[in-house]
């Protein structure tokens, strides 16, 4: 038997309580900063356990509080609330009743399994010092943990560090997934408006046509990371939208696009936002248009401190056992604003897996495996009661 399975056979005894509440919140979905009844139900469960309970921090983010014991360290351990605006196809009892918002990034269980730590620590106590549990909203690109932190998150609830999880579908359930230094990408958001002169569709001569400029800038935007960026680096650049015009015979005045950018470190970000920049302008003054760039840096480069991803993935392989334990998990392009918080206390980001042969997440037909809820709240368990260890 490996070390900590008693937590395991604790929680078994509530499962069925856990999956009723990742329905609940899987049934009602709310998008960023609108998670009022899911922050509310948050708040009832810990104040039921024992936890203090602070509200309102970065909208609708809180905390709960438990101290034990009269050590000084602390433990910060987050998940994200939201849900995202997607059309949910499933037929599942709990689908979505609000239509064209849905879980589908596994928000629920996230918050279920920090949930079902919660309630176990407040019940055993097996700790010395002070659990900072942070439910975060607005984690699907509107910067709820940029929210939280203006609204002194860790000046009012210090960690000595931090940790946070995320499902990940194509691991087998239940298996825990960690890398030091760099894991998940940063990524900017650019919304260019491309100016040129509008006029009839019959006498091109006379107007500026933007959208074959925007059109250009397209294409030539595809040789950022094919011919500028090393190849042994990883770096993305995505147009994801690119509107103008109403008519078939009406030259626009305006066309916008709308870009994310992906690197893996600082350096390779910088040289992307600057090639990005330059081919918009050349573009643009080779038609004879202008164009203004709108840029917004969603997430930095989510790196992992060694020291604390170490320490977590031990206390993995304590509780599950090597064979379930991967501590060289593949970094990912995606990103993730849990960075934000890991760039102002030393901690670590690890993958769940959800299940081999899952739906991805952001997909319609995705769902949160609730077989891994036990794994997920007895591993938030053992690192408690390992980083704030009686002495």
């Amino acid at each position: 038997m490996t070390r900590h399975q008693h937590i395991l056979a604790w929680l078994n005894d509530i499962a069925g309580d856990l999956r009723a509440i990742r329905h609940d919140i899987h049934a009602h979905p709310e998008l960023g900063f609108q998670e009022n009844r899911t922050a509310a139900l948050v708040a009832r469960c810990l104040q039921d356990w024992g936890y203090e309970v602070h509200q309102g921090i970065g909208c609708t983010g809180l905390v709960g509080v438990l101290r034990n014991g009269s050590s000084s360290r602390t433990l910060g351990l987050r998940a994200d609330m939201d849900a995202l605006p997607i059309v949910e196809a499933s037929d599942a009892p709990h689908s979505s009743r609000h239509h064209g918002c849905m879980h589908a990034c596994g928000h629920d269980g996230h918050t279920t399994i920090l949930l079902g730590a919660a309630r176990y620590l407040a019940a055993t106590r097996q700790f010395d010092g002070t659990l900072n549990l942070i439910f975060q909203p607005a984690e699907e690109g509107q910067g709820g943990a940029e929210a939280m932190l203006a609204d002194g998150l860790l000046e009012r609830f210090p960690c000595d560090a931090l940790f946070g999880l995320h499902n990940m579908p194509g691991l087998p359930a239940g298996h825990l997934g960690f890398r030091q230094g760099a894991m998940m990408a940063s990524q900017d958001l650019l919304e260019v408006v491309v100016e040129g002169v509008g006029g009839h569709g019959s006498m091109p001569h006379l107007a500026v046509d933007p959208l074959v400029a925007a059109a250009s800038m397209v294409m030539a935007l595809q040789t950022v990371v094919a011919r500028n960026i090393d190849a042994q680096r990883a770096a993305v650049v995505t147009v994801g939208a690119l509107q103008a015009g109403e008519a078939a015979n009406v030259i626009p005045q305006q066309a916008l696009l709308r870009l994310s950018l992906r690197a893996l470190d600082a350096p390779v970000r910088e040289q992307v936002l600057e090639r990005v920049r330059a081919i918009i302008q050349t573009q643009a003054a080779s038609y004879g248009c202008t164009a203004s760039i709108l840029h917004r840096p969603a997430y930095p480069v989510l790196v992992n401190s060694p020291a604390e991803t170490e320490f977590a993935r031990q206390v993995a392989v304590e509780l599950l056992g090597d064979s379930a334990v991967d501590g060289n998990t593949p970094k990912l392009m995606g990103s993730e604003d849990f960075g934000w918080m890991l760039q102002r206390c030393p901690g670590s980001y690890l993958f769940i897996g959800n299940g081999v042969g899952q739906p991805m997440v952001h997909n319609p037909a995705y769902d949160f495996n609730d077989d891994i809820l036990l794994t997920g709240a007895a591993y938030w368990g053992a690192l408690a009661e390992s980083w704030l260890k009686p002495l």
